[in-house]
């Protein structure tokens, strides 16, 4: 695990991403998407990670619609935009409301991944369930482009994280 990941902090830096959003006037789409992005920034400086994205269920569609990204390729952009559930490890991660993890996504011949994610170049990835109060709200995935398997500790920070960015989000 990164030596600066530490759950306290981290839960902290994306408090205070949300923090200028204290009115309902204040909670605009804009807004909103400022702090994920913000707290996008620190999730990923946390884990040590140059990729991630972070994606909120649409109550109407069921469909995972992307609110925040980093590291994102232009040309893979639409193919992450909109992801039906069930479908890569965004997909699958909301389907099955538990994290999904891939070592390497350059090798990996589970089907898991879509053919798009080789082409971000990042290898150890996962992606974790946004769940509040036992509900799927979203997902937030993480990349790095070494071979990679996430701990224990570290997936509960990022559920811990998925958790409180859903909050927030809806809040």
């Amino acid at each position: 695990m990164s030596a600066t990941l530490n759950r306290e902090t981290l839960l902290a830096d994306i408090h205070s991403a949300f923090a200028s959003i204290k009115t309902p006037e204040s909670k605009t789409i804009i807004a909103i998407d400022s702090a994920c992005e913000t707290s996008l920034v620190k999730i990923l400086a946390a884990f040590d990670c140059p990729v991630g994205t972070i994606h909120t269920l649409d109550p109407q569609s069921k469909m995972l619609m992307l609110r925040a990204k980093r590291g994102i390729p232009d040309f893979i952009l639409d193919k992450v935009k909109v992801i039906p559930i069930g479908k890569g490890m965004a997909g699958i991660a909301a389907e099955r409301m538990q994290p999904v993890q891939i070592c390497n996504l350059q090798t990996d011949t589970s089907g898991v991944a879509k053919p798009s994610a080789k082409e971000t170049k990042m290898e150890g990835s996962i992606t974790a369930p946004m769940i509040v109060d036992g509900q799927l709200k979203g997902t937030l995935g993480i990349a790095k482009p070494i071979p990679y398997e996430f701990s224990e500790e570290e997936t509960t920070v990022l559920m811990a994280a998925g958790e409180l960015l859903a909050q927030l989000i809806e809040g």
